[in-house]
C-alpha cells in the first residue's frame, strides 16, 4: 500500500481545507512554485511530521555492523555497494545522475509496510530500503539522500506526499527543481520527467529538511 493520507497529522488537514485562496508565504529557494499545477504555502515547523524527523534522525545515527555481503542481515558490505555505484556518477552531469539515481532505487521490489516492518506506515532510510526494499515514499527518500551525497542543495529536493487521480490511492515521489522546471524521480515510472507531463498527480504537501509546503488549488 501506498503512503496513506489518512496519516497526515490532523493539523495539516485542517490547514489543507482552510487554504482556499493565494498565498503571501514564497519558498525560500529557487524551486518553481508550481508543483503539478497546484499553488503553495511556506510552513517551517516540520517537527508535526513524526515520521520524517525520524528519518532524519535514523539516517545519521543509525548503526550498520560490519559483515559479508551474502549475509541475510544488513550489514557495511551493503552500503559500500550503494556508496561505490553513487561515487561511478560524480564526474556525470546532473541529468545523467538524477537517471542513474532513480533507476538504481526503482530495480529494489515493492515491498509492503505491513510485511517489512509490522506496521502500516513507516519510512525507511537508506540503510534499511537498501536492504529490505519497501514502498514508495522509501524509495523516493533513498533518491533523495542519493543525490544529496552527490552534491544537490536541500532546498532543490522534495519528497511530495500525493494523491494519483487515475488509481485514486495515496502516492510519494521526489521531486527535484532544475532550471525553472521541477523533475520527477517516480518508482511508478523509469523515466525522470517533468512535472508538466503529468496530469494525475493532485499533491498534497512537501518536505525537505528545513521546511514544508501545503499544495492546493484555488
Amino acid at each position: 500500500m501506498h503512503t496513506r493520507l489518512s496519516l497526515l497529522p490532523s493539523c495539516l488537514l485542517l490547514l489543507v481545507l482552510a487554504l482556499s485562496g493565494p498565498s503571501a508565504n514564497a519558498s525560500p529557494d529557487a524551486f518553481p512554485t508550481d508543483l503539478f499545477g497546484y499553488r503553495q504555502s511556506l510552513q517551517n515547523d516540520t517537527t508535526i511530521f513524526g515520521q520524517w524527523i525520524q528519518v532524519l534522525e535514523r539516517h545519521i545515527l543509525l548503526d550498520v555492523p560490519e559483515g559479508d555481503c551474502s549475509a541475510k542481515k544488513l550489514n557495511r558490505c551493503h552500503l559500500r555497494n550503494w556508496l561505490s555505484f553513487l561515487g561511478t556518477l560524480k564526474h556525470l552531469s546532473r541529468a545523467e545522475q538524477l537517471d542513474a539515481v532513480n533507476r538504481y532505487a526503482n530495480q529494489k521490489p515493492y515491498i509492503l509496510d505491513i510485511d517489512n516492518y509490522g506496521v502500516e506506515d513507516y519510512w525507511a532510510v537508506p540503510k534499511e530500503f537498501l536492504y529490505n526494499n519497501g514502498d514508495c515514499e522509501d524509495y523516493a527518500i533513498t533518491k533523495m539522500f542519493s543525490l544529496r551525497w552527490l552534491g544537490f542543495a536541500p532546498d532543490e529536493l522534495r519528497i511530495v506526499v500525493l494523491q494519483d487521480t487515475n488509481l485514486r490511492i495515496p502516492h510519494a515521489v521526489l521531486a527535484v527543481a532544475s532550471h525553472k522546471d521541477i523533475l520527477i524521480l517516480d518508482n511508478q515510472i523509469q523515466e525522470v520527467i517533468s512535472h508538466h507531463k503529468i496530469v494525475h498527480y493532485a499533491p498534497v504537501y512537501s518536505i525537505n529538511e528545513n521546511h514544508w509546503w501545503i499544495h492546493y488549488t484555488n
